[in-house]
């Protein structure tokens, strides 16, 4: 009797969550739609549409077109009615926000990085928390945080972030514990990824891609179907310390010649001898020939890992994200030139390179849309 009951609550909970996607997906959605898209009966989605409405996540917005008969009533999403946390653990700032339901971001706060002290950095995690958990923005219902380095996300655990000086970090059971709510911790260019994919164009359902975030660091992130690949220890897409110089300069990781060390940020403004990355851009709007040259050799590099990439998982479309989108066409050439140079012309001509559409936004969308990805049971005080 137990698992006849289980099993009509799961089948009634995965209804739930179909229906919802759909709702999700549309900006507005009949109830007739809905059951003719999920293949569901119209008694199953008009139940079900009713605890949501009940729950206040879905709202009756007006009448759509008619089809000959009465014209339907619309559903939407509400989506103040629930928020988000989603946080980016940049290299130089840390940035926090709320996030709605339509991913829209309601508060932002952000927080300037002085050292690589791994205790500093996490008492700064708090700090934004503190200031986010405690507005009029109720009820949040999770923490996403997407951070540098290696990450189980199925544990929470940052397995080393070098930069923050983090090894073997319980960042969220840490969390949890402080918020009293739940939390999921993933590697900062996967959750650039699913923040590109889900609000950053016209990415179709069950497509495949990779975002390349460069940044201080290099990382990629991929989706297979419409789902983040992780691989099987949570580093798929690792490429910033995949040597590409053979006794190049030395790295953070402590290895020669990766990637990171020629194509970064961070690799630019220190191989221009400069203190920022405006300084360095401000030389190449002048046209200085030194600049334009580092800049494009770091696009260079890139493009031959992205033939790599490109060949192993043949997917055709890269998306490229962070600060060094900033140099445009002359950057983004070499990275394309250098990518159909380096693989099988047959597989580069049909694998389209374009620039992300959300800046540092699409790591805090993608940490915060990651909660729900698989599953809303989070936007749900109890079982409808």
């Amino acid at each position: 009797m137990n698992t006849e009951k289980a099993t009509h609550q799961q089948t009634k909970q995965h209804n739930r969550d179909l229906i919802l996607r759909t709702i999700f997906a549309h900006e507005s959605i009949s109830r007739a739609e809905v059951a003719r898209l999920t293949h569901l009966t119209r008694t199953t989605v008009s139940d079900s549409v009713n605890g949501l409405l009940a729950a206040g996540l879905v709202e009756e917005v007006g009448r759509g077109e008619s089809m000959g008969g009465k014209s339907p009533i619309l559903l939407s999403i509400v989506a103040d009615s629930r928020y988000l946390i989603g946080l980016n653990l940049a290299q130089d700032k840390f940035i926090g926000a709320v996030v709605n339901l339509r991913g829209e971001i309601k508060q932002m706060i952000e927080e300037p990085v002085h050292d690589d002290n791994g205790e500093n950095a996490l008492q700064l995690v708090y700090k934004i928390l503190d200031q986010l958990t405690q507005n009029n923005l109720k009820p949040i219902v999770g923490i996403g945080v997407g951070t540098p380095g290696l990450v189980n996300t199925r544990e929470g655990v940052v397995i080393t972030a070098v930069n923050l000086q983090w090894q073997n970090l319980p960042l969220s059971q840490y969390l949890q514990e402080k918020y009293k709510l739940p939390v999921l911790v993933l590697n900062d260019s996967q959750a650039a990824a699913i923040g590109e994919y889900v609000y950053g164009g016209d990415h179709e359902p069950d497509e495949n891609l990779v975002v390349v975030n460069v940044i201080h660091g290099i990382g990629a992130g991929i989706l297979l179907n419409g789902r983040l690949f992780q691989g099987d220890g949570g580093g798929a897409g690792e490429i910033g310390h995949v040597v590409v110089q053979e006794n190049g300069e030395l790295c953070r990781c402590g290895k020669r010649g990766c990637l990171e060390t020629i194509a970064s940020v961070r690799a630019v403004v220190k191989k221009l001898k400069m203190n920022s990355l405006s300084g360095v851009m401000a030389s190449f709007m002048d046209g200085n020939t030194a600049a334009i040259e580092v800049i494009q050799n770091a696009g260079r590099c890139l493009g031959m890992s992205l033939a790599n990439l490109s060949s192993t998982l043949n997917i055709q479309k890269i998306v490229l994200t962070g600060d060094m989108t900033r140099f445009g066409d002359v950057w983004l050439n070499a990275v394309s030139g250098s990518m159909q140079t380096g693989a099988l012309s047959r597989i580069t001509e049909e694998t389209k390179l374009e620039i992300g559409k959300l800046d540092n936004r699409a790591c805090i969308l993608g940490a915060s849309a990651f909660l729900l990805l698989d599953d809303y049971s989070l936007l749900f005080t109890e079982e409808n």
